[in-house]
């Protein structure tokens, strides 16, 4: 039985057998979703108005919880559902009424989708024979796949014969030998355990870099989105929410949802109300607790008296030392509930009157248990949201960014 982990020499070859198949054939083609939605008969809406260009060459995120269209998006892409409205265009082609095996794309699965009565060999090689390749060509093709990926061994076995990882394999070769213009992977790492799963995530983004390949990958985890994505787009209820990098998601958030969604640790959030402050204004929490100056923001005289929702990343308060703290800062009276110890940092659970608070800190800055603390909040650093909209009102200031610019940075292809 063969083992589930790849060895840095399956990862070396499998970077070599990319560059063979791809080397010396342009196959990659832009993807634009434009106001497409998906509705069933029963009515469910499972996608409302998608609109997205994947450039050429990018590597798009869709990430969000469970139910939230991005799978049923994918799907859309690969002709496995029917749209009800709106366009696809892969390259420059309209692909609504294009059958999946006209799309000239390929797609991993997150259940590997693996012809159960097929060999090993024939699953890798059924979408060539579906475009009549020669008999060589197809051996030659499946062979050096299935040497790179370690299944060798397995090719004349059918897929309940296989372990969950030989599966993925099998799946990831099918895709390979395709030289597809566009590779859809849908949570194709949710079966692997942690260690590998951050393996497989490294080794994706490295290929994706050295071959220029577009991809769209869809995720529930946060973390593989940051890591992966050029960009992302954050789904929630079938609509999607934000689009744009990585660090701009998560530094500049539209949305309450995806304040709360991208970042691990969460945000913290405090409801409360923008209050007249002398000449200023003030966010004051609903418990009277925490009250944070509000400086640099625009159009917030408007929201005087509104309530609101203040969100503050774990990163950006910190536990006051004794010394005395700069001015953009606020502290405030705590008593810490728990913590959890995650080897260098430790992250300390806190309560403010009747708000909870997390924070992170060094190791050997926790404190005991119970003990009363002085919280330092930037106030530079908060965030605003509306209460009824959830939408952004004041966005934190950063280096070289623009208060109330929600995007700022597109992605722009790999040189």
């Amino acid at each position: 039985m063969m083992t589930l982990g790849w060895t840095w020499g399956h990862w070396c070859a499998c970077t070599i057998l990319l560059h063979v198949l791809f080397s010396g054939q342009d196959r990659m083609a832009s993807v634009v979703l434009e106001a497409v939605s998906k509705t069933y008969e029963n009515g469910q809406v499972a996608v409302t108005d998608a609109s997205f260009t994947v450039a050429d060459g990018e590597f798009m995120v869709l990430v969000g919880p469970s139910g939230c269209g991005k799978s049923t998006t994918l799907r859309l892409l690969a002709g496995l559902e029917s749209v009800t409205s709106g366009t696809i265009t892969i390259g420059d082609i309209v692909v609504n009424d294009l059958p999946p095996k006209d799309r000239d794309v390929a797609m991993v699965f997150q259940n590997y989708a693996l012809y159960p009565h097929m060999t090993v060999f024939d699953n890798m090689a059924f979408g060539l024979k579906l475009r009549k390749y020669s008999k060589s060509e197809i051996e030659n093709r499946v062979r050096q796949a299935a040497d790179t990926l370690g299944i060798t061994e397995i090719l004349d076995r059918k897929p309940k014969q296989l372990s969950g990882g030989q599966q993925q394999r099998v799946a990831v070769g099918r895709a390979i030998v395709r030289k597809p213009k566009v590779f859809l992977f849908d949570e194709p790492l949710s079966n692997l355990d942690a260690k590998l799963r951050v393996q497989m995530r490294t080794e994706i983004a490295r290929l994706h870099r050295e071959l220029g390949a577009t991809m769209v990958y869809v995720t529930h985890d946060q973390t593989e989105a940051m890591t992966l994505g050029d960009r992302i787009v954050v789904m929630k209820d079938g609509v999607i929410q934000q689009i744009d990098v990585p660090l701009e998601l998560y530094q500049r958030p539209a949305s309450l949802f995806v304040a709360g969604f991208i970042g691990n640790p969460a945000m913290n959030f405090v409801s409360g109300r923008i209050q007249a402050a002398g000449e200023g204004m003030e966010f004051l929490s609903a418990s009277g607790k925490i009250r944070v100056p509000l400086s640099g923001s625009v159009n917030l005289r408007e929201c005087l008296g509104r309530r609101v929702v203040a969100g503050i990343r774990p990163e950006d308060a910190h536990l006051a030392n004794g010394a005395s703290e700069s001015g953009c800062n606020v502290i405030v009276e705590a008593e810490q509930l728990s913590q959890e110890h995650l080897g260098p940092e430790t992250l300390l659970y806190l309560r403010i009157g009747p708000d909870t608070f997390m924070i992170r800190v060094k190791a050997d800055d926790a404190v005991k248990v119970q003990t009363p603390v002085r919280l330092v909040i930037s106030h530079t650093r908060l965030h605003l949201f509306d209460a009824r909209t959830e939408l952004a009102l004041r966005i934190p200031t950063h280096p070289n960014k623009h208060v109330g610019d929600l995007v700022l940075h597109r992605w722009q292809p790999h040189p």
